[in-house]
Order: structure tokens, then sequence, then C-alpha cells
């Protein structure tokens, strides 16, 4: 594992030095400030229409920043040389895409507790009160985009940034659409139709008392699975890449 992490940990430092990463960053801060210049709803419809109005900024920043970090990170390793260099170290393919995700996902960790600050602070400031709930949508956004940081992983492994851009695009859309294409769970391919809804948890956050930790626990447990399931595709695609 000391492998993985080495790993990791360069991909961490590289994604500190893009400056498009704090550009989205600052980016989203100016956002926040604004939500607030909403017209009034009322008590407490205000203060719902804030949540649900910086989660969606949130997602959007969120996956904004997966892609950027993650599109091109082993094609451009590939084409540059340097991930020949990498694997001369005794590091195994496997352990190259493995370290890869993490570090994406270590950034993007980073990332979205900036974003969660941010909306946090400001709702505070503007409102008077801290809205925790906010967290628990700041947390499924950052499980949602670890998962599509293993599918570009996986994908990139095997083909060039601009289809991995489509293919993660493609995939977020058609992983939100199961409901309106498939009507409900009486239908027969309901329980394997690709799906991350579990980590839509936006409305009872911004509208509700959140979700239970029952919910967390189990929304916890798919990110997992998706991401097992996604990185040992990766590793098995990467394996076989003639380099």
């Amino acid at each position: 594992m000391n492998r993985v992490f080495a790993v990791a940990r360069a991909v961490v430092s590289d994604a500190i030095r893009r400056r498009l990463v704090w550009i989205v960053v600052l980016f989203s801060l100016v956002l926040a400030a604004s939500i607030p210049m909403l017209p009034s709803y009322g008590v407490g419809v205000a203060e719902a229409v804030y949540r649900e109005i910086a989660l969606a900024m949130t997602y959007v920043a969120a996956m904004v920043v997966t892609l950027v970090l993650s599109v091109a990170r082993i094609p451009g390793e590939v084409e540059r040389r340097t991930v020949y260099s990498v694997l001369a170290r005794d590091v195994r393919r496997w352990e190259y895409v493995l370290g890869t995700w993490l570090g994406i996902v270590l950034t993007l960790g980073a990332a979205t507790l900036a974003f969660g600050a941010i909306i946090f602070g400001v709702g505070w400031v503007m409102y008077g009160e801290p809205m925790w709930l906010l967290w628990q949508g700041v947390a499924a956004i950052w499980m949602e985009a670890g998962i599509i940081a293993a599918l570009c992983v996986a994908v990139s492994t095997v083909t060039l940034p601009v289809i991995v851009a489509i293919a993660a695009l493609a995939f977020l859309f058609i992983a939100h659409v199961r409901a309106d294409l498939l009507g409900g769970p009486q239908n027969p391919l309901w329980h394997v139709y690709p799906s991350l809804d579990a980590f839509n948890i936006i409305a009872p956050v911004a509208h509700g008392s959140g979700v239970s930790l029952m919910y967390l626990a189990t929304m916890t447990a798919v990110f997992a699975a998706w991401v097992a399931m996604l990185t040992l595709l990766g590793a098995l695609g990467f394996s076989r890449r003639d380099l």
C-alpha cells in the first residue's frame, strides 16, 4: 500500500499546482455570496431556497473539478511518458490505477470541504443559524464525485480524454433518469439499472430534516461498491494496455 499512497501523493501535489482548481473554489465563493441576494420568500422558505441552490452549486463545482482532475490524468502521464518511470519503480499497474483514483478523491475531499465551509459559513452569517444538514449534502456530493472519478480513471486507461469526458457526462445523465425511464420498482429492470439516485439528497436536506444514519450507511455502501467495481475494471483495462 505504500506504493499506492506514493502515487496518490503525487496526484495531490500535481492537483495543487493546477490553477483551475483554485479558480473553481473562488468562483464558488462568489456564487455563495450572491445566493442570499435572492428575493425573500418568507421566514424559513428563504433558508430552504438557499440550501437547495447552495448544494446544487456545490454539485456542479465538484463535478467540474472531478472532470478536470481525472479525465486526462492517466492519458497525460502516458503521453508524457512519466508513467514509465513510475512503473519502473516496482509499482504494479493496479497500484498505479488505485493510487491515481485515491489521489483524485482526496483532492476532491479537500475541494468539497472548502465548498461546504463556504456555503455553511455564508448561510450562518446571512441567516443567523448554523445549517448543519448542509454537510450531509456535501458528503453525498463528494461520494458521487468519487464514483465519477473512478469511472473516468477506468475509462481513461483504454481511451482518449475526449471519450472519457463524454462517457462521464453520459453516465451522469443515465444514472439520474432511472425513475423517468422505468417508472418505479415494479419494473423488472429497476434493480439492475445503473443509478446514482442514492446520492441525490438535496431535497430532504434543503426542505426537510435530512436523512437518517441508516441511509448514510447505505449511501456509503453504495459508494464503496461502485468504486470497487470501477477501479477493478480500470486495473484490468490498464493491465491489458500495451505500453
